[in-house]
């Protein structure tokens, strides 16, 4: 398959806004906090969403390069695919409240801003696209798996640019349905330890500009499985998330030992980190620095694949020549039930840049997704 190469990047969260401030955030363990993003330049009322607020933020970073992009490819051969879980729909619990006590939906609500389809819609309209563009939603998975489909659109040769990412952006509906499954914490969630107690909701987007050419961190393999186990609770083996991450390897050509950093889902609920420390411990070992970055970014659901992938970006990157690894925060209580994997510390480095990073996202149904970057050229 041909170079697939994450050129640009885009990115809002809890971590900060661009590459330079979030990757600083992330190597020191802090998180300042998201920035209200800005107005929509757009006036369609379809378009009005938090999460189309969240992903203009992010293509502002990038707009430069992406407009070249269209310049030289035609904007029939750039692509936009998105990962989303919310899309638009806390509007549209605003303006059902608002039914609910005015008997009308409030002026400007439009039923569109509701469609899981707006993120790559907005964007394509945005940058006068005609190219394919489609969202992906498969819950937590949903922006690793927009990556992949990215890759498969180069390779094909039905576009020669692809903007690819996602974004998700709090709501009732969500914050509602984690809590009747009882898996979110009320302290910062503390994934792998034996007193975990579930997730941390967050919000952001990322976007990549993606290529066959360039000189930014390539994605060299990917893996995809569906557990088709329950809807919500992951395979107890792991066998769904061992497989993606078996295949992530292979279509790389690498070796297990070949990966410098693994950027673990990490959700801090007793089944997905029970399943996941197997997958990794069966497929990798316990000797490849690892760690969850959900307790800095909150899980960010359909965007946490593509934000992970960035976070792997980032320290792929040439502001990281030490190596340095973002620290696993935890109590530091080893669930005894789990294979004990190499989780960062503080101020870890490699001591020299990194050349690949790992990334698994693993969604309810048994929507799995493996990423792995390699270095730049």
């Amino acid at each position: 398959m041909s170079d697939c190469v994450l050129n640009e990047l885009g990115i809002v969260c809890s971590l900060g806004s661009g590459p330079s401030e979030v990757l600083g955030s992330l190597l020191n363990g802090a998180a300042p906090g998201l920035r209200e993003p800005p107005a929509l330049r757009t006036a369609e009322p379809r378009f009005q969403s938090r999460n189309n607020r969240l992903l203009q933020a992010a293509l502002d970073q990038i707009r430069g390069p992406v407009d070249a992009a269209i310049r030289r490819f035609g904007p029939d051969r750039v692509a936009v695919i998105m990962g989303t879980s919310t899309s638009g729909i806390a509007e549209g619990e605003e303006a059902f409240l608002g039914r609910g006590a005015d008997g009308a939906f409030p002026a400007g609500f439009h039923y569109g801003q509701l469609e899981i389809g707006s993120p790559s819609e907005f964007l394509s309209r945005e940058l006068g696209l005609s190219g394919p563009a489609y969202t992906i939603s498969t819950a937590c998975s949903s922006s690793a798996k927009a990556l992949l489909s990215a890759r498969r659109l180069l390779a094909l040769g039905l576009c020669d640019a692809v903007l690819a990412g996602g974004a998700d952006a709090l709501c009732r509906s969500t914050l509602a349905g984690f809590t009747a499954l009882e898996a979110v914490s009320g302290e910062r969630c503390n994934p792998f330890s034996k007193n975990r107690k579930g997730i941390n909701i967050g919000e952001g987007a990322a976007l990549f500009l993606v290529t066959r050419e360039g000189r930014g961190a390539r994605l060299l393999g990917g893996g995809e499985s569906s557990d088709a186990h329950h809807i919500s609770a992951p395979r107890p083996d792991g066998r769904g998330a061992n497989s993606a991450m078996r295949q992530a390897l292979d279509r790389a050509g690498l070796e297990p030992r070949a990966v410098d950093y693994l950027n673990l889902h990490g959700t801090a609920t007793p089944l997905n980190d029970s399943m996941e420390s197997l997958a990794v411990a069966a497929v990798l070992g316990g000797d490849v620095p690892c760690g969850s970055t959900k307790p800095l970014t909150g899980h960010a659901l359909g965007a946490a694949g593509v934000l992970e992938a960035a976070v792997c970006w980032l320290l792929l990157g040439p502001e990281n020549p030490e190596g340095r690894l973002p620290p696993h925060l935890w109590d530091g209580e080893q669930d005894p039930a789990l294979p004990r994997l190499a989780l960062v510390p503080a101020d870890a480095r490699l001591g020299r840049p990194l050349n690949t990073a790992m990334t698994n996202s693993f969604g309810f149904g048994g929507s799995n997704s493996t990423l792995l970057l390699g270095r730049g050229r």
